[in-house]
């Protein structure tokens, strides 16, 4: 199902046109030579097919599943013209993808009784995970909503002075403490605020490590715990924010966050800057976890909402 008009509009889609650009074109190109000279897809198409996938990092296994999925078709229709192929792909390619706009509330809303909507953010160093949360919280606030931020990143104190920059350019009030301090009372403290403000949502940054998985499943499992002392059923949503530009790196990092934590949603971060952008296909695959958000540029406004249909509209859209 699509949401453009709801979510997209014009100036939403031309950023996410813009921002799977570089990706597109590498691909398109690609998938134009697979088809040249050809009148219906044989086995040297989808070869060709198959290296223009794995070339924008769809990845090797979701890159076969597309393939089968395209022989199989082939078989049952009994002939595909190469002049079908596009389509074809585009609608296996989007049914593949497990959709946020059916599992999540959108539009930067939130869901009734839900008061405050506790979002724990998790990721590594260098991802954006600080620029997604300062995002958020703008979309949040753009839509009418108070926001809190609490920052439980308390390891590193560029991560607190970071969060701080964006508390005071979004204009929404941040909970911290010294650095070194117990991220887990920084948690506490940050949901004790956000219900004496009666905040509509609490953002919560967390620690951005993965060379200790034991220690990092521990750590965020000690932040739910003190979380839902206050409120039982949070955080409501625990966001897994991945770099795009890293390609199967982002998708590495994918598996070991849902094995160390209950990771409900991604956001994949950093589009514009590469040609990388099917990644995005290779992690909603096989992570079976919903894609909610994709950064594709630096403005505070380039973050948008995913829609499975339009990111792959955008992907074979020539310019």
């Amino acid at each position: 199902m699509s949401f453009f008009g709801k979510l997209f509009g014009k100036k939403e889609k031309e950023s996410l046109d813009q921002g799977l650009q570089k990706t597109k074109e590498g691909f398109l190109s690609k998938i134009t030579k697979a088809i040249a000279g050809k009148s219906s897809v044989d086995d040297e198409v989808l070869d060709n097919l198959e290296e223009a996938l794995v070339t924008a990092d769809v990845g090797i296994d979701t890159t076969l599943a597309v393939i089968e999925r395209i022989q199989k078709r082939v078989a049952r229709d009994k002939y595909v013209g190469t002049g079908e192929l596009n389509k074809l792909l585009q609608e296996e390619m989007e049914d593949m993808m497990v959709d946020a706009a059916e599992q999540s509330y959108r539009d930067f809303g939130i869901p009734p009784g839900k008061k405050p909507y506790v979002i724990m953010v998790v990721g590594v160093n260098g991802v954006g995970k600080t620029t997604t949360i300062g995002k958020l919280a703008h979309n949040f606030k753009k839509t009418g909503k108070s926001v809190i931020l609490g920052a439980a990143d308390t390891f590193r104190a560029a991560a607190v002075d970071q969060l701080t920059i964006w508390s005071e350019r979004v204009g929404v009030p941040i909970v911290k403490q010294s650095m070194g301090s117990d991220p887990a009372s920084v948690a506490f403290d940050s949901v004790q605020s956000a219900l004496a403000k009666g905040a509509d949502v609490l953002i919560i940054d967390t620690a951005g490590r993965l060379h200790n998985k034991i220690h990092l499943m521990d750590e965020l499992s000690k932040i739910r715990r003190v979380v839902q002392k206050v409120i039982p059923d949070a955080p409501h949503e625990v966001l897994l924010v991945l770099d795009g530009s890293t390609g199967q790196n982002a998708l590495e990092q994918a598996k070991q966050f849902t094995a160390a934590t209950d990771v409900t949603a991604l956001a994949i971060t950093k589009l514009d800057g590469t040609a990388k952008g099917g990644v995005v296909l290779a992690i909603a695959n096989q992570q079976k976890i919903p894609v909610k958000y994709i950064g594709v540029g630096e403005k505070i406004d380039d973050l948008l909402i995913f829609d499975k249909h339009e990111f792959v509209d955008s992907l074979f859209k020539l310019s």
